[in-house]
């Protein structure tokens, strides 16, 4: 049995344990928010423990983010636990990799979306969601706005049936070339 004499390189660096199950504290806050939701708690300010917060900012997320998709689940049956955990894993990938684990501060508002009937290449909403899945992978969206809504969600059926955490790694793979994102979903 071979014997270590220095700690393994990932323990070395810090790792911590928790990183490798944020995915189930994050299931389990959604569980825990989706049950409050249903017996009539509809703030989203509240209810949230230290560690909620911290694992929310340790994944580039706010409460307001969870919420959303907690809201719609409950309301309306869809985007699934699933869903939200999957677009969170998209938006962590890129806080840690892309803004090395540091808030941007910017918040893009309603005012600064494209309309809902803009296009681009003859594709409606694409402009709009566009810009919503830039702000979201930066986490910029304005607590008002939501990535995954259901206008988000019909364009994303109606063009292919893009899951809405592939439509963001599409988005940022791309690097801001909006003719390689026309041309993937006209593939489809």
């Amino acid at each position: 049995m071979r014997k270590w004499k220095k700690p393994l390189a990932f323990i070395a660096r810090g790792f911590q344990a928790t990183r490798m199950t944020w995915n189930d504290k994050f299931t389990a806050l959604f569980d825990r928010v989706a049950n409050a939701y249903r017996k009539g708690d509809f703030d989203y300010e509240t209810g949230y423990l230290a560690e909620d917060i911290a694992l929310l900012e340790s994944i580039g997320y706010n409460k307001r983010e969870l919420f959303d998709f907690v809201e719609d689940f409950v309301d309306e049956g869809e985007p699934s636990l699933g869903t939200a955990l999957l677009v969170a894993a998209v938006r962590r990938d890129y806080f840690l990799v892309e803004q090395k684990g540091k808030v941007s501060g910017v918040a893009i508002t309603r005012d600064e979306l494209p309309g809902f009937g803009e296009e681009l290449e003859g594709l409606a909403y694409l402009p709009r969601i566009l810009v919503k899945a830039r702000a979201k992978l930066r986490g910029e969206l304005d607590p008002d706005l939501m990535y995954g809504c259901g206008g988000d969600r019909n364009f994303l059926t109606k063009n292919g049936g893009i899951h809405p955490a592939d439509f963001l790694r599409h988005v940022w793979a791309t690097d801001g070339d909006e003719s390689k994102i026309v041309a993937w979903i006209k593939s489809l």
